[in-house]
């Protein structure tokens, strides 16, 4: 079917004049998934749809009558990723058959701030099973419960993950927006790779309470959308101090619970701008987009500091991965203690076990060798940990992005967020073979980093990132808001079988 996309301020502008209702929209949504995402092309992006979806529809537009509307998100339809509580009828898996039927005991915080500023959750989004820590040949956007998300711009490419269903079904219009996840570039990589504006906020600015986890170092769910407006705008709805994550008290008095302000179209004017040149790659056709976008930047009146090098920017990969192990043990046995008996594992031991007795359906392509690692590290206070720890803190803060901006005196750092969507191989794996670093310094660091739609190779997507130090959410949401505008470059995708062959 067809379905305008709208924006989160036009489905108000519609609800407000009564064209629209909360109901209506809800119904269209829901249409919509049933035909694009289930009956055909088979995007396969949305795993549950909520069964109280009309209800709470209902109960919005009456509260709406009565003059009470809470926010920009009164009655909007908002996808969820299933990797977050909801307290309600639908599960919270991470896309495994081990977590199947998990209903939550409570809302994670981002949920019950979405529910405050009137959301309709409509659904919860499949994803890369475990936020793709399980196996080390990883299907990009496959989980045993959910099946495999496929790109909505061509079917055979990957829609990249974790959060595959969360940007599928952005790009293909089955929601207004979605919240995603990223440990190191769920968040980012699915959204450039489907076409839209994803953002990873600085760690602490939204709460991880709820979330089934990786590492809590670098851990943080963040918006995606189809504009930078209503990235913003489902941003700001989700800020908030929570006790249950010591994190978010560091966002006291930094937090905005509306982003909105800082849209501007001449928000690129004056901006002192780093292209980090030793991250952005070799690729003659990436290269080629990514010096366009720098070309319309300084129209905009940018100052370019080119080249504005990250040091170290490749010096921690392997410490990354040995805190990501240590701290997806003892975060995931602490999520699973604390679901009182709501399920069938209770630790990572548990879960090992599962996915092994029921390997056939659990493990058809790919295996859990992170799990088995991770189940193998001892405590947070072992020294090995601590050391890598800090390590990666110091190469991605002290003496990587925030060296780089002193030295240059920048207000952001630009870098080509990916490259185009790879095909889809459940044989072999993720066969991404970009030879850029665009999502690790800020995910390590717990750094801002947000992507828009910067071209096409192909007929395929590529985003362009700007990332900057902590708490300048509103800085790279001024920039990436000018560049968006200036350029308006995504297009809506075409659901082709196959990927378009010419550029």
């Amino acid at each position: 079917m067809i379905l305008p996309e709208w924006t989160i301020s036009e489905l108000q502008e519609g609800m407000e004049s009564g064209e629209l209702t909360a109901r209506r929209l809800a119904e269209l949504y829901m249409q919509r998934i049933a035909t694009v995402d289930k009956d055909g092309p088979l995007l396969n992006s949305v795993i549950e749809v909520n069964p109280d979806a009309l209800e709470i529809a209902d109960a919005l537009d009456a509260e709406r009558k009565a003059g009470k509307v809470r926010s920009l998100l009164h009655g909007v339809p908002i996808l969820i990723k299933d990797n977050i509580d909801t307290h309600d009828r639908m599960q919270t898996t991470a896309g495994s058959l081990a977590l199947e039927g998990n209903i939550s005991a409570k809302d994670a915080f981002i949920v019950r701030q979405l529910r405050k500023a009137g959301a309709l959750i409509m659904g919860k989004t499949n994803l890369s099973e475990w936020a793709n820590f399980r196996g080390k040949r990883s299907v990009s956007g496959w989980s045993s419960r959910g099946g495999l998300t496929r790109n909505p711009y061509a079917l055979d490419r990957s829609a990249c993950g974790s959060s595959s269903g969360s940007g599928a079904a952005v790009a293909a219009n089955l929601c207004a927006a979605a919240v995603g996840t990223e440990t190191d570039g769920s968040i980012i990589c699915p959204s450039q790779t489907n076409g839209i504006v994803g953002m990873k906020p600085t760690l602490g600015l939204l709460s991880r309470s709820g979330i089934i986890p990786i590492a809590h170092s670098q851990d943080t769910p963040g918006p995606m959308a189809r504009t930078v407006a209503d990235a913003a705008i489902l941003l700001g709805a989700m800020t908030g101090v929570d006790e249950r994550d010591s994190a978010t008290k560091l966002s006291r008095k930094r937090n905005f619970s509306n982003y909105t302000k800082f849209l501007d179209l001449n928000g690129l004017e004056g901006a002192r701008i780093g292209v980090a040149r030793n991250m952005v790659g070799t690729n003659a056709r990436i290269l080629k987009i990514f010096d366009h976008c720098i070309e319309v930047m300084k129209h905009l009146g940018a100052v370019i500091i080119d080249p504005a090098d990250v040091s170290n920017f490749d010096k921690f990969g392997k410490t990354e991965l040995e805190v990501l192990h240590y701290e997806f043990k003892a975060d995931l046995n602490k999520y699973l203690k604390s679901l009182d008996g709501n399920g069938r594992v209770r630790s990572m031991e548990d879960v090992i076990k599962f996915n092994e007795e029921n390997k056939d359906s659990v493990m058809p392509y790919f295996g859990q060798e992170h799990m088995l690692t991770a189940q193998e590290k001892p405590s947070l206070s072992d020294k090995k940990y601590r050391e890598a720890l800090a390590k990666n803190h110091r190469f991605t803060r002290k003496d990587g992005i925030d060296a780089t901006m002193r030295k240059h005196k920048l207000d952001a750092l630009v870098v080509p967020s990916g490259g185009p969507a790879w095909m889809i191989d459940l044989v072999n794996g993720d066969s991404i073979n970009w030879d850029m670093e665009s999502t690790s310094p800020a995910a390590v660091a717990g750094y801002p980093h947000i992507t828009v739609p910067a071209g096409y190779m192909f007929g395929l997507p590529v985003g362009i990132s700007f990332f900057a130090q902590a708490w300048r959410e509103s800085t790279l949401i001024k920039f990436a808001y000018a560049f968006e505008q200036a350029t308006q470059f995504r297009r809506q995708p075409r659901f082709l079988p196959t990927t378009i062959l010419s550029a």
